[in-house]
Order: C-alpha cells, then sequence, then structure tokens
C-alpha cells in the first residue's frame, strides 16, 4: 500500500474540490486504498481546519472523513526537531518530521513552504504528482484506479 504524509491543504481542497487530484486522495483515504502517515499534531490540524466557519463544510461529514482517514492511518511518534529547522511556516514542521520519520512522501499544494535546503533528500510531491504515482504503483484490485 502507498504511503505518504498530506499536508492539510491537500486535505481541505480535497474536500472542497472532490473533482481534482486533491479529491481523488481524500477518496482513496476513505477507501483505504492509500495510508497516510500522521501524529496527533497533524490529525488535530485536519479537524481543526476542516471545521473553520469559511469552510462551511458539514462538520457530521468532516468528522467522519476523518474518523476513517485516522482509523486506517499509518501512526507516527517523530520526535520534533529542534526549532533550527528553517521553513517559512513553522505549523509546517510536523508534516516535515513525520514524512522523515516514516520514509514516505510529503504531499503538498504548497510547494514553496518546503525549501529543498530544509527537505533534504525527504520526497516531496504535489497532489498531482502523488496520484500520477499511486496509479502507476497500483497492482491491487482496491488500489487507487
Amino acid at each position: 500500500m502507498i504511503r505518504a504524509v498530506f499536508d492539510t491543504n491537500v486535505i481541505v481542497s480535497g474536500f472542497l474540490s472532490p473533482a481534482g487530484p486533491p479529491g481523488r486522495i481524500v477518496e482513496w483515504l476513505r477507501s483505504g486504498a492509500v495510508q497516510a502517515a500522521l501524529d496527533d499534531r497533524i490529525a488535530a490540524e485536519y479537524l481543526e481546519v476542516l471545521l473553520r466557519p469559511a469552510f462551511n463544510l458539514p462538520p457530521t461529514e468532516v468528522t467522519l472523513v476523518l474518523t476513517k482517514i485516522s482509523s486506517q492511518a499509518f501512526r507516527i511518534e517523530a520526535p520534533p526537531k529542534p526549532a533550527a529547522v528553517d521553513l517559512p511556516d513553522p505549523d509546517d514542521l510536523p508534516f516535515l518530521e513525520c514524512a522523515r520519520a516514516a520514509g514516505v512522501p510529503l504531499v503538498t499544494g504548497n510547494l514553496r513552504h518546503f525549501p529543498k535546503r530544509v527537505v533534504g533528500t525527504t520526497p516531496l510531491l504535489t497532489p498531482a504528482q502523488f496520484v500520477t504515482l499511486a496509479r502507476s504503483e497500483s497492482t491491487h484490485p482496491t488500489a487507487p484506479d
């Protein structure tokens, strides 16, 4: 099964625009065709951001989807790095820490938030690149189509 850490912007975009690559990713996460690698910080951020009034998403649906994703997730206990890691948005650090700890790609719609000098060898993918990768690695009948 293909795993990745998914930045919150990918999950939010998947809820708001289900027809594009982020929407495909959220559907795959719900169905178990792909697996999110995450820790409690990331799970809490998903919930907090998706429930913001600006998105006007039904709280019951958000909770159901996130419960499904979380129940199938690859749980990480990533040790926090020292504050010396220089990301443009320090709130993005848990995503990079989890991707490094799990040895999986980090999928984000904000590549500029993860400069190569900081990310190093951690694979960084856009949602469209992840969809292409998941389809190319799909050999299981329930895997991404």
